[in-house]
């Protein structure tokens, strides 16, 4: 009992300290409650000391790829903004609509779609956030709903990873896999309606969500239909697929105003035109991005694995603590660190921080004649001094939390609601799902981490184990709008100080709704 309790404290603590009335920023909470939970590790669970420190200095070194990604991000959103790119970009967009529910949908919705297929990550919001800013929406009203609607697609973003990587730690036949990947397709695909109308609802009035309705509606089905039928014959491609054929479905019904309520513009920049040359050059920073995404990350071109190379060209003894080993893709490891099984592993070249980010910015730069490498470079390294304290803090506790495999914090926790709720764990198990994203910051380690006791689960109580895998599926996708990883990610992004707290509280009511639907329509669809 007394474990229970300790394992709740720390996320208890972290939840209250990020959402009370004067809200602790993250760089601050995400340290704290980093130190109560090392402290609650060897006092309460009495874990080995050496495995602590260990998973500590595990946890410093994985933060880094969240760092570096957002870095990445920042550093082409201010290289968009040196060159006018992103200027050009608005007055396009206001050619296609100046409709706000157009603009919203085509960046905020299909946009990221297709972004999350190609890469995960976290990019979706990062590349959507300071278009939509661009085009004068409040930052923080986008940046809740950039990561509220980062979650549908998720389940087979970075090309079906969550699916086919992060249930593979569960025995499937090929055909019950195919049968996981239909359902969450299904379960996702029906959420999304609810779960766009919610995230708009942040953004804009009621009544213009009503008066737009018909274009939102076909907006989530352009994107929905396609990515629910390539689910049925593939788990790598749908949300890509999905993505793509949306997004050009979706500015096609925004230039014609089906669907669109007439809006009184209320800027010049709407009359104005953007010629195909200039609308080129202005996106290559998105356009580029994507297509070197997609040539990087879709096995089947035989990049990925160049990418991915382990054979070290040299190894290094650094004494306990541990084996340095770089290869020639500059996969760089640590094996053996303090001399027990954790280890780490960083892809500097398939990560997207340096390619695509760091590349495509400096080729926009090279582009325009507007900008300067030094000075884009000089506000990026500002604007990342407290997400970097805030995203060390945030790998460390979640290293501490999942430390332990089946004994560890996370997996009590998880027991513990399993036994709270039951026979009714099917209107639940999504939330299991989303608490592992929470931690992790991942849907693929959620999977990883949870689906074995999902599947113990769904045997224990006798429920359908594809479709109990399918909701943990699900619900590490809706789970990516409340992990402080991508909250802190956007915040960081878009320059928006310690707003965490109120993001946060935001992006649950919007989890809440998600899972509710899903659990409903999982009993009413599959039994």
């Amino acid at each position: 009992m007394l474990q229970l309790a300790s394992a709740y404290f720390p996320i208890v603590l972290l939840v209250y300290l990020m959402t009370k009335k004067n809200s602790m920023p993250s760089f601050r909470a995400l340290p704290l409650s980093a130190l109560a939970l090392y402290v609650v590790m060897l006092v309460i669970f009495k874990r080995d000391p050496n495995l602590v420190h260990a998973a500590i200095l595990d946890g410093l070194l994985v933060a880094w790829t969240p760092i570096l990604i957002i870095a990445g991000a920042i550093f082409l959103f201010r290289t968009m903004e040196a060159t006018g790119a992103l200027a050009v970009i608005r007055t396009w967009l206001n050619s296609i609509s100046d409709n706000p529910i157009a603009q919203l949908m085509i960046v905020g919705w299909a946009f990221q779609f297709l972004i999350e297929g190609a890469s995960g990550f976290g990019t979706p919001a990062a590349l959507a956030g300071p278009v939509l800013v661009g085009l004068g929406f409040p930052a923080v009203r986008v940046a809740i709903f950039c990561l509220i609607l980062n979650s549908v697609p998720v389940s087979f973003g970075a090309v079906g990873t969550p699916t086919w990587f992060g249930l593979s730690a569960v025995t499937l036949s090929d055909m019950e896999l195919a049968e996981v990947g239909i359902k969450s397709a299904w379960l996702n695909g029906i959420a999304a309606t609810f779960i766009v109308i919610v995230a708009l609802a942040f953004v804009v009035e009621r009544k213009d969500i009503a008066k737009n309705i018909v274009f939102i509606l076909l907006s989530v089905l352009v994107c929905v239909a396609p990515y629910i039928a390539i689910a049925t014959m593939s788990y790598e491609f749908p949300s890509l697929l999905g993505g793509g054929i949306g997004l050009i479905a979706t500015i096609v019904l925004a230039k014609m105003g089906i669907g669109l309520a007439h809006h009184e513009s209320q800027s010049d920049e709407a009359v104005k035109t953007v010629t195909a040359r200039e609308l080129l050059k202005a996106t290559f920073p998105l356009w580029g991005t994507v297509l070197l995404l997609i040539v990087t990350r879709v096995p089947q071109l035989g990049i990925k694995p160049l990418l991915l190379l382990k054979e070290p060209g040299f190894t290094l003894s650094l004494g306990s603590l541990g084996d340095l080993s770089v290869s020639a893709a500059l996969v760089v490891s640590l094996t053996g660190i303090f001399n027990t099984a954790e280890s780490w592993s960083h892809s500097f070249l398939y990560v997207p921080s340096l390619i695509p980010f760091g590349v495509i910015a400096l080729l926009t730069l090279k582009l325009y004649t507007e900008g300067s490498v030094k000075d884009v470079l000089s506000e990026t390294v500002d604007q990342m001094r407290k997400p970097v304290i805030a995203l060390l803090g945030a790998l460390v506790f979640v290293n501490l939390v999942m430390m332990g495999g089946e004994e560890s914090a996370v997996a009590l926790i998880g027991s513990n609601l399993a036994n709270l709720t039951g026979s009714n764990w099917q209107f639940f198990s999504a939330f299991l799902g989303a608490l592992g994203s929470f931690f992790s910051g991942s849907a693929t380690i959620s999977n990883l981490t949870f689906a074995g006791i999902q599947d113990s689960i769904a045997m224990e109580l006798s429920l359908n184990r594809t479709t109990i895998l399918a909701l943990q599926s699900v619900g590490g996708s809706m789970g990516n709008m409340v992990c402080i990883n991508n909250i802190v990610a956007v915040a960081s992004v878009l320059a928006l100080g310690d707003k965490e707290g109120y993001i946060l509280k935001r992006t649950a009511i919007a989890m809440l709704v998600y899972g509710l639907v899903v659990g409903v329509a999982g009993v009413i669809l599959f039994g």
